[in-house]
């Protein structure tokens, strides 16, 4: 790496296991995490983190703060990871960091997260796009905030399209939300799913219309961390799609004639319910039938943590010299506990124990050699008292250390432990990682 990295990280609605792996990887490679304490669960960070790694917590800072983080980073060449809640491109004020750090020739990226409304969804049990009552999606906020709207960008200009709507950031101020709603064509009785704090241990998810919403949000007190779902796609039933229709063909997926012919003759009829099994679709079964399902059930996810667990081990351990340069042989360091039958990862040189029935290489395998004479031993020269305090510079200073002090508040700066408790250990199944 020939400049730092910043890395703008989604970290999900709430929930720490909700990040995605290419997220909590770029955290737990970070010299330094960014990450706001009031909108990002504390366990997201505290899982992925480095134990020497520098938590700020942006929720106590300013932008010009952070961009001092971003200038250092460029200076001494550091990672960082900058956590968002949600997904970075939606309200993250992303666009403004992502130049600045482009301007100061730093390595940046954004990393897609897990936005609220699609967790809200997942809760409610709803698709958002149902076949031929919704297939769109308007992402809004109410005007009148502490940004203001462009022209043409109101909520009641786009309820006039009826299709379903996700409302951010809006509240505080639910009665102005459902005169909005109904000057755009909405009517009381369309379905509306309010979530607060969506994947959050003190999550809230209610359901209610439009009717009833602004005397719902404020018998709970919902005034932030709250988005709503808005559209008839919430309560209604829909049409069979057509994707996974007998008589609908795919590049993988040949169709059935009869269905064929009833879907073109009949679409109405043939989208109520189709039977799968007809007198010519028995091919379809048995393709299905043909596939291996000999694999255990959770196969693939506990493959998939066993291999997060690796580059996280890695990751971690892979310190960068300036940092490992401040810890002495006598500084302990964290090791997770591993089961006896798995590999040791050996964290002090960052490279794992080879399995015993690896292959040996030729100074490995080579039979001990005879044992030889000793010879008279020769008296070792003492070393300069100089070399046993460290570097020093030629007029005798020690010399400056990598991190220096960043310009904010103390208290914006966390504590952190690292890594995960030695009496918690990742749900693998019950399956041995390797």
């Amino acid at each position: 790496m020939t400049s730092g990295r910043v890395s703008f990280v989604g970290a999900g609605p709430g929930a720490a296991d909700l990040i995605t792996l290419r997220g909590a990887k770029r955290i737990a490679e970070a010299d330094i995490v960014v990450w706001a304490a009031s909108l990002v669960d504390p366990e997201c960070v505290r899982e992925h983190a480095r134990p020497d790694a520098e938590l700020i917590d942006s929720s106590l800072i300013t932008h010009e703060d952070v961009l001092a983080v971003y200038r250092r980073a460029a200076g001494e060449r550091l990672k960082v990871a900058r956590v968002h809640s949600g997904d970075p491109s939606l309200w993250g004020a992303v666009q403004e960091q992502y130049d600045s750090c482009q301007r100061l020739g730093l390595e940046v990226e954004i990393v897609p997260g897990v936005s609220a409304f699609s967790a809200a969804a997942a809760i409610a049990g709803r698709e958002l796009t149902v076949p031929e009552v919704a297939q769109s999606v308007i992402l809004t906020r109410l005007e009148g905030g502490k940004t203001p709207m462009p022209d043409g960008e109101h909520v009641r200009e786009f309820a006039r399209h009826g299709t379903t709507m996700a409302i951010f950031l809006s509240a505080a101020r639910s009665s102005q939300l459902v005169e909005e709603l109904r000057a755009g064509g909405y009517s009381d009785d369309t379905p509306v799913v309010v979530a607060y704090k969506a994947t959050w241990p003190d999550e809230l998810i209610l359901h209610t219309t439009i009717g009833e919403l602004a005397e719902t949000v404020k018998q709970h007190k919902l005034w932030r961390h709250t988005l709503f779902l808005v559209g008839k796609a919430l309560r209604a039933e829909g049409t069979r799609s057509h994707l996974y229709h007998a008589g609908h063909f795919t590049t993988y997926r040949k169709a059935d004639p009869e269905a064929r012919k009833q879907l073109r003759a009949d679409p109405t009829e043939a989208k109520a319910g189709w039977p799968l099994h007809t007198s010519r679709s028995g091919w379809v079964a048995a393709r299905v039938e043909r596939r291996d399902w000999s694999a255990p059930a959770g196969h693939e996810s506990v493959a998939a943590w066993s291999a997060v667990h690796g580059w996280q081990e890695t990751a971690r351990s892979a310190t960068r010299s300036g940092y490992r340069a401040k810890l002495t042989p006598d500084t302990p360091r964290p090791v997770r506990p591993v089961p006896a039958d798995q590999e040791t990862l050996a964290l002090e040189s960052g490279t794992p124990e080879p399995p015993a029935d690896s292959p040996k290489t030729p100074s490995q395998a080579a039979p001990p050699q005879a044992k030889q004479p000793s010879q008279p031993s020769q008296p070792v020269p003492a070393k300069p008292a100089q070399a046993k305090q460290g570097k020093q510079s030629a007029q005798g200073q020690p010399p400056k250390p990598r991190l220096t002090a960043v310009p904010t508040p103390q208290a914006a700066r966390q504590p952190h432990q690292g890594g995960r408790k030695p009496s918690q250990k990742r749900n693998t199944g019950g399956k041995p990682r390797g």
